[in-house]
């Protein structure tokens, strides 16, 4: 571009943003092809718009408005920059048809010119609650036949089993008639709009007046529905029956990913709870997610709530409409009910895609440690020491090998101590640890990211002399120490060492647990099989020329080694032949081996 073509281009702009009106609007960006890559809003368009250049924007009257043209905007559009939302369609609803004769069902499948739809649920299990609910007060019909007036006028329909076992009241041969059905779908309406205290008050209403009217038995069945109805509600309301017709929104933050949840709260209930995925793409604020997240919910969900309960404080305008920041009370309790069912929607998520892609976990966990640890890069490779003897005999010790959170066990080592006198735990390890890395290093063999100790200061201390101040080795050192009833309780890390935290609950704890009794298991087997082997050794096995098959036949005979001692070397040669049994004898009987020779 010539100094010239810039100049244009720079004078082109300043007219641009001259011209532009200091009023609430949407604004675009456009790529070098004319696509829309970019939609966001603002209150004044002159002051936001004074930076950018390709830009086309849309003036409204308030900043709602804005809010609501930029959202439609992102869904029409998918512009590149913008955050993706996703809107979880795989969640459940409830429908109430629109048929002469509605019915009352779950789907998944949205389409509004068959009927009237309620949630979407995200707890699959309330939804279940809510229909069973309506089918014990109500017995809305559930065959699929569509039945039309004139059919039902005509006689033309017969009654299903559900009518014989008493689901059903048989509207479609009049058993029913059609102002009792419809009473019927309008209080089931009511409940899935959450207006159950109203509709307790009403049918306590029809109660007592037909009571009055002597009509004992629909007034026993407008109490039964009561007491059910009333049961429901007792189960299902949680917050202060004063709090009506409010919204509640917050949010839990990912790398990538924020998740919002939405509560709606009518007469004391929530009838409306609902978490949205955003994915983001320019490291949009929790303002600006909010900003969007209000509008969209209310939105869908058709809410005219004149309160919103949220986590902080976001600059929005809306009509009427008041922003509250709780800090203690019911309304807290609903923003952290709502802020509970945000996190558990993420673990959810979490944990679905870690069922997908297993190495993701891994990935995350290893990302966790460094994060906690404050390491230089994940800990890919991690290994773990362990001594084992009994008052010094037979000492042991065993290195156990991690690599990706898993356990490799082609990795595993077994290490006999060789310069180490008596019980001395400490110089043990130091001697292993030394031998291990002192090994890997001739053998050009990848070193760990990671070394932990089973064990605390004094463990990782003698670690730290091994590896650090003889071998020279950058490695980062971690403890693991036991409590009292002998059960992990402290991940240990730095010098000098301390208490890192760490929930015991956690998936990362039960791995570095798993990983330090992986570490305890192989050596205490190790030193087992050792001592047994010992036990088992026999002094025949220390006599030359005398194999473990003679050795057996003689044990086998004579059942100790005490009773082959006082055998004669004519016994012995009934059993294992003159030759041998020679070598036996003199063997045991050294005195009368010199003297014959």
């Amino acid at each position: 571009m010539t100094k010239e073509e810039n100049e244009a281009r720079l004078e082109k702009l300043k007219a641009i943003v001259r011209a532009l009106p200091e009023k609430p609007g949407s604004y675009q960006y456009y790529d070098a092809d004319g696509t829309i890559i970019y939609v966001g809003k603002a209150k004044n368009l002159k002051s936001r718009v004074s930076s950018y250049f390709h830009t086309s924007y849309t003036v409204v009257n308030t900043e709602e408005d804005a809010l609501l043209l930029e959202n439609a905007l992102i869904k029409k559009y998918n512009p590149r920059y913008n955050v993706l939302l996703k809107d979880g369609k795989t969640y459940p609803s409830i429908c109430i048809t629109k048929e002469y004769l509605p019915k009352i069902f779950s789907t998944r499948t949205i389409n509004k010119k068959w009927g009237t739809y309620y949630g979407p649920y995200s707890h699959v299990g309330s939804m279940h609650a809510v229909l069973d609910l309506i089918k014990k007060l109500y017995h809305p019909r559930t065959c699929k036949q569509p039945l039309l007036e004139d059919g039902v006028n005509s006689g033309k329909y017969q009654v299903c089993l559900e009518y014989h076992i008493k689901n059903c009241a048989g509207p479609c041969i009049k058993k029913q008639s059609w102002e009792d059905y419809q009473k019927n779908i309008n209080q089931a309406r009511e409940i899935l709009k959450g207006n159950t205290r109203q509709l307790l008050r009403d049918m306590r209403e029809e109660m007592m007046k037909l009571a009055e009217d002597l009509r004992f038995e629909e007034a026993e069945e407008v109490k039964r529905r009561y007491i059910l109805l009333e049961q429901f509600v007792a189960k299902s309301e949680v917050v202060s029956h004063t709090i009506n017709n409010v919204d509640v929104l917050s949010i839990t933050n990912d790398e990538k990913v924020a998740f919002i949840n939405y509560i709606h709260v009518s007469n004391g209930q929530i009838n409306q709870s609902f978490t949205f995925e955003y994915k983001k793409k320019l490291e949009e604020t929790d303002e600006e997610l909010l900003q969007l997240a209000i509008v969209e919910m209310r939105e869908r969900f058709k809410s005219n709530a004149k309160e919103i309960i949220l986590p902080e404080e976001v600059n929005i305008d809306l009509e009427g409409v008041t922003i509250t920041v709780p800090q203690r009370g019911d309304k807290k309790t609903l923003l952290d009910l709502s802020l509970m069912n945000g996190k558990q929607y993420k673990f959810d998520r979490l944990k679905q895609a870690e069922k997908l892609n297993p190495e993701q976990k891994q990935v995350r966990l290893m990302k966790e440690l460094q994060d906690l640890l404050h390491l230089p890069k994940m800990p890919y490779q991690i290994e773990c020491f362990d001594n084992s003897n009994i008052s010094g005999s037979d000492a042991v010790a065993a290195c156990v090998v991690f690599k990706k959170m898993k356990p490799s066990k082609a990795d595993y080592r077994k290490y006999n101590i060789k310069t180490v006198v008596g019980p001395d735990d400490y110089a043990s390890m130091k001697e292993v640890v030394s031998r291990r890395y002192h090994r890997l290093i001739q053998e050009q063999q990848p070193l760990p990211d990671l070394i932990v100790a089973d064990g605390g200061k004094g463990q990782m201390e003698v670690i730290r002399q091994a590896v650090q101040d003889e071998l020279g080795l950058d490695i980062p050192i971690a403890g693991l120490a036991k409590n009292d009833k002998h059960r992990t309780n402290e991940l240990l890390y730095g010098f000098p060492p301390r208490v890192v935290g760490m929930k015991d609950t956690s998936e990362l704890f039960r791995v570095l647990t798993q990983l330090q009794d992986e570490v305890h298991r192989f050596a205490i087997e190790f030193h087992r099989n050792k001592r047994s082997k010992r036990a088992l050794h026999s002094e025949l096995d220390d006599i030359k020329g005398i194999g473990p098959k003679t050795r057996d036949e003689l044990l086998n005979a004579l059942k100790s080694v005490k009773q082959i001692k006082e055998a004669s070397q004519e016994k012995i040669a009934e059993i294992i032949g003159p030759a041998k049994a020679r070598i036996v004898f003199d063997y045991f009987h050294p005195e009368e081996y010199a003297l014959r020779k």
